[in-house]
Parts: structure tokens; sequence; C-alpha cells
């Protein structure tokens, strides 16, 4: 097994109701990535699809994949947290498991991967080069 730095949280950015099959095109076809992009997708009613196997890296975040598992919830349109409950009761199971086979392991939002660009310890707001997850994941999964 890979050694393991990082549960990064994300969303797509899109509707709920996305199709896994679209989002796959998407990566496929308009970024040209042969690794899907998370590990674990959670649809708007809980179900969880497992895309790629946590003993392998995922396209989550660049520069961080061959250290991070990747768990991502369909929503976060126009940037706001739209997770259901179905979606927030998913999400933390499969972080909790992941947080207790990688106790070691940091969880927090794809936007906390973004550079500290005034150096002052603190990646804020105005520093994240995407929005997502669209809410703080280090406070709500530590």
């Amino acid at each position: 097994m890979r050694e393991i730095k990082y549960i990064a949280v994300h969303c797509t950015a899109g509707p709920q109701d996305q199709k896994t099959t679209d989002i796959k095109a998407y990566w496929a076809n308009k970024l040209g990535w042969k690794t899907y992009g998370y590990h674990y997708l959670v649809s708007a009613d809980g179900s969880v699809e497992n895309l790629v196997d946590i003993s392998k890296p995922s396209n989550g975040v660049a520069g961080f994949n061959s250290v991070s598992i990747h768990v991502c919830y369909k929503g976060g349109w126009n940037g706001k947290d739209t997770r259901t409950q179905a979606q927030k009761d998913s999400m933390k199971r499969i972080i909790d498991g992941l947080k207790q086979k990688f106790p070691k392991a940091i969880v927090q939002g794809h936007r906390d991967f973004s550079p500290d660009l005034d150096k002052d310890g603190v990646i804020e707001p105005h520093e994240w080069i995407k929005l997502c997850p669209c809410f703080d994941a280090k406070t709500e999964y530590k």
C-alpha cells in the first residue's frame, strides 16, 4: 500500500444530478486523463461509487495524488455547499473509515492545497485556487 498523507475532500462543482458517465467523459475527453479524479464519488442519495482502488493514485490534486485519497460529492454548483444529509452521512462514514486505516493522514479540502501566497502561514480565501469543496472540510472532519 502506498503512503497516505492526505484525505482530500472535493465537490464536482456541478449540479447534484450529474451522471457519473458525464463526469468520466469530461476527465477523459476534455482533460485527457487516463485515471479518474476521485477514489470515492457520493451522489445526492448518499450512494457511493468507488472509482479508483485506494491502493492506486487518482487525479484529485496535482502534485499530491501519490500521497492522497480523494473523496468527492456531486454538487457544489456556483460555489455553494449543496450536500444533502445523505451525502454528509456517507462522506463522514467514508472519511471516518479512512482515518482509521490512515490515522496520520490530514483531512482537508482541495482548496486547502492552495499556496500560501502572502506567506503568513494561513491559506486564506483570497489565496484559494478553487472553492472546492465549498465548505471547511478541515473543521468538519477534525
